[in-house]
């Protein structure tokens, strides 16, 4: 299909009072207009620079969005300009209707659901120059197989950025490459039941928490030891004596799902109790990068280090600020563990392709990762702040408890007086699905095995990461509908 002799006229209408990026605003109206039709394949679209003008924006404002563009498939750009994809084939969407909304390289059904899933990350804006750049230079170098522990480029650069974004000082030796969290659990699991002279672990986590991660232990054939939180996380006062755990499982910074994040005086009381137990605390530091009051809380291995107690083990990836996709992240431990989770590594080898440890180590070195996470806390930052206005102005129920949110991905509304109930939940989802709305309920995450009944918190969990600013606020206008239909 030839292309056409004249770039395209775009209408585009460019906030610079949004809060929503620039580039961003610019790749969403241009991706519509592919996909409603208003662009065709091989279109040919202005000029980086005439575009710029005329909207009276920055260039590179421009040519990052049509990076991201040219990212997702949309657009190929030559040394003739930038086209609309020649063989680009899409399904015509209405404009009118924002229920239908596009995710990020491909087109959507009009029955398509919309996306309120909590711990999802949007990875539409994640392709940046720097990124493309540092997956083709390991692409093109491709390496020898690494150290079973990790590339030690990629140490060096996951110490620097563990000292710069989570205030933890560690050695790049004392690092170890993992493919994500549950990787780094089951290596933690299988080396202290060797050291515990191969009996089943007792596992205290958090009630609610996070339930992937606790599925890993029951899988193993340990014990799981449900402990409720309050509004300052877990309470080390609760922990059992007899027989005691031998592991707690956290999320200090920001608990999973209820949002609290715990004090200094109970991490201190949380060292100490591990410490005088002979015990060790695993803190699941999943996406305390992602904070929208005050700077990112410390994590909890950075005071274990400063106290001396040396019983943290940390499990790190970058699911939640980057992508689930990237299967790379990193464990931290005191020596007695960590020489054992190395031997165990080596015997098993690594499963993080050199590939992927040389793109990760030069996005670190070029900073694309820290550009990348302080964009994306803006981004979420605004979704937050619409959601509590949308969740204000559109007269949620008063049954209905908005608890507070300093970071991360998702908001809890919990259900009140009569309506908190298992019933109110499934009839939640229930009717949420005939709105075409895919969310979750606070009931999936506790363990009801160790909840009592008068502690036990029910509603609704909202996620705001994996839909756009765009089609939000529609969402959580039938988010409260459905709740005022109870």
């Amino acid at each position: 299909m030839p292309r056409t002799s004249r770039p395209a006229e775009l209408p585009l209408n460019i906030s610079k009072d949004s809060g929503q990026p620039l580039p961003a605003q610019i790749a969403e109206q241009v991706r519509g207009h592919i996909i409603t039709g208003t662009l065709k394949p091989a279109d040919a679209l202005p000029s980086s620079r005439a575009l710029a003008t005329r909207l009276g924006v920055s260039r590179g404002s421009v040519v990052a969005a049509f990076e991201q563009l040219s990212a997702e498939g949309y657009v190929q750009t030559s040394r003739g300009g930038t086209f609309v994809t020649a063989d680009l084939k899409l399904q015509k969407i209405s404009p009118q209707s924002p229920e239908q909304s596009t995710g990020p390289g491909r087109a959507e059904s009009s029955t398509a659901s919309l996306n309120l899933l909590p711990g999802t990350p949007d990875t539409s804006l994640l392709a940046s120059a720097a990124w493309r750049a540092a997956w083709r230079k390991a692409a093109a170098e491709p390496g020898s197989s690494y150290p079973a522990v990790g590339a030690t480029y990629l140490q060096e650069q996951l110490a620097e950025h563990l000292r710069v974004m989570r205030s933890v000082v560690r050695e790049p030796h004392e690092i170890l490459v993992t493919a994500g969290a549950r990787d780094a659990f089951r290596l933690v699991l299988s080396a202290m039941r060797r050291q515990r002279h191969d009996r089943p672990l007792r596992i205290a986590v958090e009630n609610p928490g996070y339930p992937s991660l606790h599925k890993i232990p029951a899988a193993f054939g340990h014990e799981i030891v449900p402990i409720d939180v309050d509004e300052h996380g877990l309470n080390p006062a609760h922990l059992p004596q007899n027989p005691r755990p031998d592991i707690v499982l956290v999320t200090p910074s920001h608990q999973y799902p209820l949002g609290a994040s715990m004090p200094i005086v109970r991490r201190l009381e949380l060292l100490e109790w591990a410490k005088k137990n002979d015990a060790f605390i695993v803190e699941d530091d999943y996406d305390s990068e992602l904070r929208y009051v005050g700077d990112p809380l410390p994590a909890l291995a950075a005071l274990d280090r400063q106290t001396g107690h040396d019983c943290v083990i940390t499990l790190g990836s970058f699911t939640k600020t980057l992508t689930p996709g990237l299967g790379l992240g990193y464990l931290l431990a005191p020596p007695s563990v960590m020489a054992e989770v190395a031997h165990l590594r080596g015997v098993l080898g690594s499963p993080v392709s050199s590939i992927t440890q040389d793109a990760m180590a030069s996005f670190l070195t070029d900073g694309g990762a820290r550009r990348h996470i302080a964009r994306m806390r803006r981004v979420y930052k605004g979704r937050r702040d619409t959601l509590l206005e949308t969740l204000a102005s559109e007269r949620t129920p008063d049954w209905v408890k908005v608890l507070p949110m300093d970071g991360g991905l998702h908001a809890v509304l919990e259900f009140t007086g009569q309506r908190a109930t298992p019933l109110a939940e499934r009839e939640f989802l229930r009717r949420a699905e005939q709105e075409n709305l895919t969310a979750a309920t606070l009931g999936d995450y506790w363990a009801h095995s160790g909840a009592h009944q008068n502690t036990r918190k029910f509603g609704a969990v909202i996620g705001f990461g994996g839909i756009s600013e765009r089609h939000l606020p529609h969402a959580l206008k039938l988010t409260t509908r459905v709740l005022r239909s109870l």
